[in-house]
């Protein structure tokens, strides 16, 4: 049905319309689209608005300033394009959360003008809004195929396909906005990304650099933005391996760079690169001297210099300690590559000063030594030296005269040694010193928080959350020894403990779960969903799990907010590896923890479905006594009246948080999107197909973490009550991991049986 003009009222109608969409007084747009549809003439007609201006407003729900022109020239773009009514009110229902209604009547408004573009623009919008991408994009095509050359569908596509990775449509589309805004600082960006998103480094660099000859920047202004480019085109250089194109780019521009270390550490990498080592040496040098702490810079260092003797190695870091005697980098790296005398000569001088000054994390800092057991023992005798003598005399060395060491040298021995024990796993040991330094000064919380450590390891997890109670109850202020406590509590199934414990530092009148919820608190949630697990609440886990899962979501999600922005900002590096850390996002171990959890549940579902409590006592009830059953229904009762309390009080708490949330929206008068389904414990732990479920969470695993064994042997348990076992039992097989290679035999056992039992079936029929 062709678009008819609107005379002038109910034109008036729609730009107040627009006005209420723009001011976010939805319902009052409501009304006057009713207005305009409750006549006859018009019931299935609409007003004018600009495709990119509609782009606007539903993405954003910002204000869009109508200009002049807009104004004084709307009868002639409504000859031209006459989007619907029907379209404005679907965008302003989608707004209130009204899903169903908003597309119903974004339908109805394509089925009476199915040649507008602006109605399908606006259909796929609501897509977008709804997470269905591919629709979207499906939809923007075929906007784009009635207007080839709308900005705004372009710049729309585009979003959706860089956010999918569409990598191939991603550049087309770029093109296209190039060809039509070649003036545009963003149509260069976005093309030049494509490509090298697409490896093409030589086309990226192309556009790179004739984009940079429109730049008219001074040679000695420093502007940030251009020097991110320029940042950005050396990081292509780099990544196609053109050093010496990378070094000449990078020294032209020096002085125009914001990012003075950025630029050495560049100048640093290409020289080594280059082979130009007595050069690169020099900077190197000049980067150690503004920070002496960083072990990257010494590697380089070496790299460049190429020490042919130990004692050419050690040179480089006594130069440097002289240079910087307070640095530790210089003292401590040395203790990675010298051995035997010399290793303790310089092991009795790092640990004396430190010991001295009082450096709790002193044993971290050694940890990464005890790979050799050599070295472990060496560390051993000297600090059980430094604790007896420094009892008898006060002194490192009974055999030493000099200024007698303060109280609190001992303590961090000991502290030391606790440490150092519990890492060699002679936890009794460990505790004989960690209870001896209390004994000596029971107000410090490293040393409670080292015993509820050593006590975790010894695998009793009641009381090490005890003592990191006990260490929390020292400073109640401080979050991380809160959130530490939290942890050891849910460790040892203490859920109601934790969740009160992590109350004390999130916000008042919420529970501490929804709050924690709101924050991704991820840690929090993974180990939660580990203790139901472990107390058989599948329900409740798999909340937990689901979760996890829908923050990652969500993170995916916001790459939208820096589609437009980075290329607006010129933030090109950090946006490129934003992308490249969103590919992988699900590598995380919190991702992998969730999963592994909740397919381990849905394992257990559908090997033992739950069965219905009623039914369940109702055959049990049979078998009791008269006394027995009394005493039963006795207990049950008791248990339904304080089921009955928490859920009154929950249901209380509910009704009080929605009224909190109901009056917020009516202040700001907006609800950008629909509620999310709610995740039921029970609804959970009773789904029809628990392995299709578990799929859904082995997927990510095994697309990127799949050089793990345990993805595989999550994967052969999943495939085996699927009856599809070979392909991933010889895939798991192929990309072992030895730590795990106990668990082979339970999984070979099994696929034998299978095939076994298969073969047996299959010879049975043929005899028949």
């Amino acid at each position: 049905m062709p678009s008819v003009p609107l005379p002038p009222k109910e034109s008036n109608l729609f730009k107040r319309i627009l006005k209420c969409y723009e001011q976010k007084q939805y319902k009052n747009g409501l009304k006057f689209c009713k207005m305009i549809l409750s006549n006859p003439k018009f019931a299935e007609h609409g007003g004018f608005v600009h495709s990119d201006q509609v782009s606007t407003l539903v993405q954003s729900n910002t204000p869009v300033q109508w200009d002049d022109e807009d104004q004084n020239t709307w009868w002639k773009h409504t000859s031209v394009n006459l989007p619907k009514t029907l379209a404005m009110k679907g965008l302003t229902l989608n707004c209130l959360g009204k899903k169903e209604e908003a597309y119903e009547f974004v339908r109805k408004g394509l089925r009476n003008d199915v040649k507008s573009h602006v109605c399908w623009h606006v259909y796929g919008l609501l897509q977008r809004s709804d997470k269905k991408y591919d629709e979207a994009i499906k939809c923007y095509r075929n906007a784009l195929k009635l207007d080839k050359d709308n900005l705004q569908i372009l710049r729309d596509l585009s979003l959706l396909q860089i956010q999918m990775r569409d990598l191939e449509g991603y550049r087309e589309t770029r093109y296209q906005l190039l060809q039509l805004r070649p003036t545009q600082r963003a149509s260069w960006i976005g093309y030049a990304i494509a490509y090298h998103l697409l490896k093409d480094y030589d086309m990226a660099l192309k556009l790179l650099e004739e984009f940079r000859k429109t730049q008219q920047i001074p040679p000695n202004k420093i502007d940030y933005e251009y020097s991110e480019l320029i940042l950005y085109q050396n990081q292509v250089m780099r990544e196609a391996d053109l050093f010496q194109e990378s070094l000449e780019h990078i020294e032209t521009y020096e002085k125009q760079i914001c990012d003075k270390l950025m630029v050495e550490e560049i100048k640093g990498e290409m020289l080594l690169k280059l082979g130009r080592l007595k050069e690169a040496g020099e900077v190197y040098k000049e980067l150690i001297e503004r920070n002496a702490e960083n072990w990257y810079y010494y590697e380089g260092l070496e790299k460049a210099l190429q020490p042919s003797t130990l004692e050419e190695r050690l040179q480089i870091y006594e130069e440097v300690s002289k240079r910087h005697p307070r640095a530790v980098s210089p003292r401590r790296l040395p203790l990675n590559f010298v051995s035997g005398e010399k290793f303790r000569e310089l092991l009795d001088k790092f640990l004396r000063v430190n010991f001295s000054k009082g450096c709790p994390p002193l044993f971290t800092t050694l940890k990464s030594l005890y790979y050799n057991p050599e070295k472990v023992s060496t560390i051993q005798e000297l600090v059980t030296g430094y604790e007896t003598s420094l009892k008898t005399c006060d002194l490192f060395s009974t055999c030493e005269n000099g200024e007698k060491e303060p109280p609190t040298t001992l303590l961090w021995v000991r502290y030391f040694l606790a440490q150092h024990f519990d890492k060699l796993g002679q936890c009794s040991l460990a505790l004989d010193y960690i209870n001896t330094a209390i004994a000596s000064t029971p107000t410090l919380i490293e040393l409670f928080y080292l015993k509820a450590k050593i006590y975790k390891h010894v695998g009793n997890l009641k009381e090490a959350a005890k003592w990191m109670d006990e260490a929390q109850s020292l400073d109640t202020a401080d979050r991380f020894i809160n959130s530490k406590c939290a942890k050891y509590m849910l460790r040892a199934n203490m859920v109601k403990d934790a969740e009160e414990m992590c109350s004390k530092f999130t916000r008042e009148g919420t529970s501490a779960m929804e709050n924690l919820n709101e924050m991704q608190c991820m840690w929090f949630q993974t180990e939660c969903a580990a203790a139901y697990q472990r107390l058989g609440k599948y329900g409740d886990a798999l909340k937990k799990c689901h979760e996890v899962e829908r923050h990652f979501f969500e993170i995916t999600d916001d790459q939208f907010d820096f589609h437009t922005y980075c290329m607006r900002k010129m933030t090109l590096r950090a946006y490129v590896d934003l992308l490249r850390l969103e590919d992988v996002l699900r590598k995380h171990a919190f991702y992998f923890k969730a999963a592994r959890s909740a397919i381990e549940i849905y394992l257990k579902l559908h090997d033992n479905p739950l069965t219905n409590e009623s039914k369940e006592q109702e055959v049990n009830s049979e078998n009791l006594s008269a006394k027995e059953l009394k005493k039963m229904l006795s207990k049950q009762r008791r248990a339904q009246k304080k089921a009955k309390l928490e859920e009154e009080r929950k249901h209380a708490e509910r009704e009080r948080q929605q009224k909190n949330q109901k009056k917020k929206r009516d202040e700001e008068e907006e609800e950008t999107s629909g509620p999310r389904e709610e995740l039921i414990p029970e609804k959970l732990e009773r789904v029809e197909n628990p392995l299709e479920e578990a799929i859904k969470f082995l997927i990510p695993l095994k697309n990127l973490i799949g050089d793990e064994i345990e993805t595989h042997l999550l994967a052969f348990e999943i495939y085996f009550r699927k009856g599809k076992v070979l392909h991933n039992f010889i895939f798991a097989l192929q990309n072992h991991n030895p730590s795990l290679l106990p668990l082979l035999p339970e999984c070979t056992l099994k696929w034998k049986v299978s095939v076994n039992v298969t073969v047996c079936q299959k010879s049975f029929c043929y005899r028949q």
